[in-house]
C-alpha cells in the first residue's frame, strides 16, 4: 500500500492539492492528537511557534482563513485592522467544516471544496520550517514559509 494510500481521505486531498501545485512535502500521521498547537509542537519536536494554525474567521460575514503562528493569539482587532473589514469572529464549528471539508483541529491550509481567501502571519517568516494540519487531527506536514504563502495564495498580515 502506497504511504498517500494509507493517509485518511482528508489528508489525501491535501495530499492531492499540494502534488498539483507542485510542493513536495510529506504528509505524517501522528499516533495521538495534534489538535492544539502545544500538542503538535510535542508530537513533532519543534517549536510552539512554528507551528501554523489553520483558523478560520468570519469576516465581515464570509469565512476566511488565517495561518497563524501557534506562538501567540490573534488579535481580533489587529486582524480586522489588517485585512480591512468592519468586523471579525471565530467561525463556529459547521461554518469551518462546510468550508474547508474539515474539522477543527485538522484544517490544511489547502485541499478545501473552494480555495478560501488566506493571511499569513508574519511572525510565521521567522521558521526555516513549519508545520501545518494536513486535513485531519492526527495529520501533520512541513512547509517552508514561501510554500504556505504559493499554495495558499496568502497575504501577508500582522495579526497580533
Amino acid at each position: 500500500m502506497s504511504e498517500t494510500a494509507s493517509l485518511p481521505e482528508r489528508s489525501r486531498i491535501v495530499q492531492q492539492h499540494l502534488a498539483e501545485a507542485g510542493v513536495d512535502t510529506v504528509i505524517r500521521v501522528l499516533p495521538d492528537s495534534a489538535r492544539t498547537a502545544a500538542e503538535a509542537a510535542t508530537a513533532i519536536g519543534c517549536e510552539v511557534s512554528a507551528i501554523a494554525n489553520s483558523l478560520v474567521f468570519l469576516a465581515d460575514g464570509a469565512p476566511v482563513l488565517v495561518m497563524t503562528s501557534g506562538g501567540h493569539r490573534v488579535d481580533l482587532v489587529t486582524l480586522t485592522s489588517s485585512i480591512g473589514v468592519d468586523e471579525v469572529s471565530m467561525a463556529p464549528a459547521p461554518i469551518v467544516r462546510l468550508a474547508t471539508g474539515q474539522a477543527i483541529g485538522g484544517v490544511a491550509p489547502v485541499g478545501h471544496p473552494t480555495p478560501l481567501r488566506t493571511y499569513i502571519d508574519e511572525e510565521l517568516q521567522h521558521h526555516e520550517t513549519l508545520w501545518a494540519a494536513a486535513g485531519h487531527p492526527h495529520t501533520v506536514m512541513p512547509l517552508t514559509f514561501e510554500q504556505l504563502r504559493t499554495i495558499t495564495e496568502g497575504t501577508v498580515i500582522s495579526v497580533a
